[in-house]
């Protein structure tokens, strides 16, 4: 027997690198040293700073991945991989650098997955970072054929004297809230069991969503905020105080995550408008507004705080980059809880 028998193609491993080489060439940044291949990835700090801080992240795609895999469409995912962890790193001021993905699969199924990297160099350009390796394990018997996983890791740079931590917030600051593109790479075990549960299909195309299949609202990737928000920070020079991203757990949870010591934020649920996708799901699943709020980003996927006369400029700038943008709440005393929800 040879490792063929067992179910893992060495072969088919190499081809698959050949294939997407240029996919990983596309995301390269002035700093990437080396080449794929090696068994690291290699790259040199960014100059220009005095003290530079290393700020780190790791997410994955969740059960989305079920969606994508029920349909056979595999490129949007990649970019949710890179969304999730790059908008993290975002919080903090940095800018991400480069990335790294992990894909397992039972089978190495090359055209799906070259699709699926394909999503993550597109997620590693609009982020501005470079995808300088990562890591493809064929696992026979342990996922179930065309079933495969996803994890990524980013690495981004801020100067220390302007990280973002929460230190720079004050009462009176406004939340800024900043569009998602739908419900990102959270809730969707919930999205799943609605489906189920109303005996739904990927394919079916209801009223809400103007012509477009369940498949395709659920599977639109992660709106990645890096370059707007990075602009706002170092060329509009904006005075962003503080910033969350959005993700599990939706406002009540990652919103006070940004906020001092003593602070709690009020925020008005009327003062956007909620996208469509999250009244069906309310609606087919007869979800309460508090387990909407508690699971989903309800269609804001990003805040940043700024003092009261930071906000039209704010605004103003979003806005300019095709962002929604609106005036969500404000910090107000407290013991770092969301209040106006519930």
């Amino acid at each position: 027997m040879d490792y063929k028998d067992a179910g893992v193609d060495v072969e088919a491993g190499r081809a698959f690198v050949e294939q997407i080489r240029n996919l990983v060439k596309s995301t390269t940044r002035s700093e990437v040293l080396g080449k794929l291949g090696a068994f690291s990835g290699f790259f040199e700090l960014p100059s220009g700073y005095q003290q530079p801080v290393l700020v780190s992240g790791t997410d994955g795609v969740g059960t989305k991945l079920k969606i994508a895999q029920a349909v056979n469409s595999h490129e949007t995912v990649g970019i949710d991989l890179v969304g999730m962890c790059v908008n993290d790193v975002l919080t903090s001021g940095a800018e991400p650098l480069f990335f790294l993905d992990y894909l397992a699969t039972g089978k190495l199924d090359g055209a799906q997955l070259t699709e699926v990297v394909a999503g993550i160099a597109t997620g590693c350009r609009q982020a501005g970072c470079s995808l300088v390796g990562g890591e493809t394990a064929e696992m026979p018997g342990f996922y179930q054929p065309g079933e495969y996983d996803l994890a990524g890791f980013c690495v981004g740079i801020v100067e220390k004297s302007r990280i973002l931590d929460g230190s720079r917030v004050e009462v009176g600051d406004i939340a800024i809230g900043l569009a998602s593109t739908g419900v990102h790479s959270n809730g969707l075990s919930l999205v799943r069991k609605i489906v189920s549960d109303r005996q739904l299909s990927w394919s079916d195309r209801p009223d809400t969503f103007t012509g477009k299949t369940l498949g395709e609202v659920f599977l639109t990737p992660t709106q990645i905020y890096v370059k707007p928000v990075l602009e706002a920070l170092r060329v509009q020079h904006l005075p962003i105080h503080s910033m969350a991203h959005i993700t599990g757990g939706g406002l009540p949870e990652n919103l006070p995550r940004c906020l001092g010591t003593g602070q709690s934020v009020k925020i008005d649920p009327t003062s956007w408008q909620i996208p469509p996708v999250f009244d069906w799901l309310a609606q087919m699943g007869e979800v309460s507004p508090d387990a909407m709020f508690n699971t989903f980003n309800m269609g804001i996927g990003f805040v940043v705080l700024v003092p009261p006369d930071g906000v039209a400029a704010t605004l103003e700038w979003f806005a300019s980059q095709g962002l929604g943008a609106w005036a969500i709440g404000e910090v107000v005393p407290g013991n770092g809880e969301l209040l106006g929800i519930g």
